[in-house]
């Protein structure tokens, strides 16, 4: 057993990289334990390794007294005297115990000790190895399709590819190879469980990495990316060397490079949209190849509203309104693209008043405007029958609506009368002010008029006393 069991500890720490005390540390505690489980859990035990025979040594440590009383832990202090001839009464004395007569259950339990710690010191080894691998590209061999899910082979471990985090239509079968990046390494009870994704961003920054020379080499870097895995991708680049073309470095010579990409990804189309500082302008690049006309920023709610030729609407939304979805997630804005024809129309008055018809959407507004319903009025005086064909809502939510409209009417009616009335007070007050003014100049006037005469009269009638 002592032979065996130092070739196991010996190969172990040689092949497994597994540190050779923890195994000593280990076997000596299964060793205890199998003696425990044999003789009892009372005794007094010290097992240890010895380094120079490559042995297991066991010893039981017993008082030394003249009459025993519990033989697991006492011993006559005769016996004691032909084990140790200098034994005393009181002594602690520890007695070699023959680890050979365990039998076959003390070195079984040994041998799985031992390869138990082999299993959790190479999960270990895994675990550390791939935890700081995370975020890279990993290759490897499909083993099996379990539940829509891929078992890949990576080398020392098996990853798992969920269903979720593989691109839409792909098909991979036992045998296959497969590049994947790493998403996530936990530590589970069966050991590490190692993630991987091919829908990750990250996984097309990191194929452009190993593809594009200026990019490893820092010269030109991919700012954000976005993806709907399989169909298109936007990423945003941009190069610290003036002389360097950031959007040309990751094409490659006759696109050699992004098509190599393109490959891997199964024909997933990708955009390469110069970075700007300037959050507008990126917007812009974002859109290519659509022509915008004008920017609107909302800064404190990071949106914009980006207003484009009519002929030009379809190309800047994209097919199923991908290409705008993608620019928002690339720029990290929220992204509102218009027609100049709704721009403009959504600066005249009756426009913004059947927007205030609470569930009236702009694009229902647009169906009736171009029908030539545009304003609360005409809204109301449009038969339900025409509205239905119009707007394509239900009888029930366009009564609905009308209701609402007609309070919005009632209340601008009232509004406009009440700010009438204040226009014909201020007015009223205003004249009054007016004529109590010139009133009170004409009497003024006429006060300095009858006094001017009395002060003529006076001194007519002073001349005549004079000449008499």
């Amino acid at each position: 057993m002592a032979s065996e069991l130092k070739r196991l500890i010996e190969q172990v720490s040689r092949e497994k990289g597994i540190d050779r005390q923890t195994l000593i540390q280990t076997l000596e505690e299964a060793i205890k334990s199998a003696i425990r489980k044999k003789y009892g859990s009372k005794l007094d035990l010290d097992v240890t390794f010895n380094e120079d025979y490559g042995e297991i040594e066991a010893f039981q440590f017993k008082e030394v007294v003249e009459e025993v009383s519990d033989p697991d832990k006492q011993v006559l202090l005769s016996e004691a005297l032909r084990l140790d001839s200098e034994s005393e009464i009181g002594d602690e004395l520890g007695i070699k115990m023959d680890t050979e007569t365990l039998g076959r259950i003390a070195a079984q339990s040994a041998k799985q000790v031992i390869i138990q710690k082999m299993k959790d010191a190479e999960r270990e080894v895994v675990y550390d190895e791939f935890k700081s691998r995370k975020g890279e590209i990993v290759n490897g061999i499909v083993q099996r399709v379990d539940k829509g899910a891929i078992l890949v082979n990576i080398g020392q471990a098996e990853a798992i590819l969920p269903q979720k985090e593989q691109i839409p239509r792909e098909v991979f079968r036992q045998g296959d190879r497969i590049r994947s990046f790493v998403l996530d390494v936990k530590k589970i009870s069966k050991g590490p469980q190692i993630v991987l994704s091919r829908t990750h961003p990250h996984f097309l920054i990191q194929l452009f990495h190993s593809e594009v020379p200026e990019i490893s080499e820092a010269i030109v870097s991919i700012i954000s990316a976005a993806r709907e895995p399989g169909s298109r991708a936007k990423i945003a680049v941009i190069s610290k060397d003036s002389d360097v073309d950031p959007v040309g470095a990751c094409v490659g010579m006759k696109g050699t490079r992004v098509q190599n990409v393109v490959q891997e990804l199964r024909g997933e189309k990708i955009d390469i949209i110069p970075w700007n500082m300037d959050p507008a302008k990126f917007v812009v690049n974002a859109l290519a190849p659509a022509i915008i006309s004008k920017v609107i920023i909302d800064q404190a709610n990071r949106s914009m509203e980006v207003i484009v030729p009519d002929d030009q609407l379809s190309l800047a939304i994209g097919k199923r309104g991908q290409n705008v979805r993608l620019a928002s997630k690339l720029t990290n804005w929220r992204i509102d693209v218009k027609s100049e024809s709704r721009y403009e129309r959504q600066k005249q008055v009756g426009y913004q008043s059947l927007l205030r018809i609470p569930g009236l959407t702009s694009e229902i507004a647009d169906k009736l405007y171009e029908s030539g319903i545009g304003s609360l009025e005409e809204f109301l005086e449009t038969s339900l029958v025409e509205l239905e064909d119009t707007t394509r809502l239900s009888a029930t939510t366009l009564e609905t609506m009308m209701v609402e409209a007609r309070k919005l009417l009632q209340k601008d009616e009232e509004q406009g009368v009440q700010e009438g009335q204040q226009e014909d007070e201020e007015q009223g007050v205003q004249e009054g002010q007016q004529g109590d003014e010139e009133q009170g100049v004409q009497e003024g006037q006429q006060e300095e008029k009858e006094e001017l005469e009395d002060r003529q009269e006076v001194q007519a009638d002073s001349d005549q006393v004079q000449e008499g």
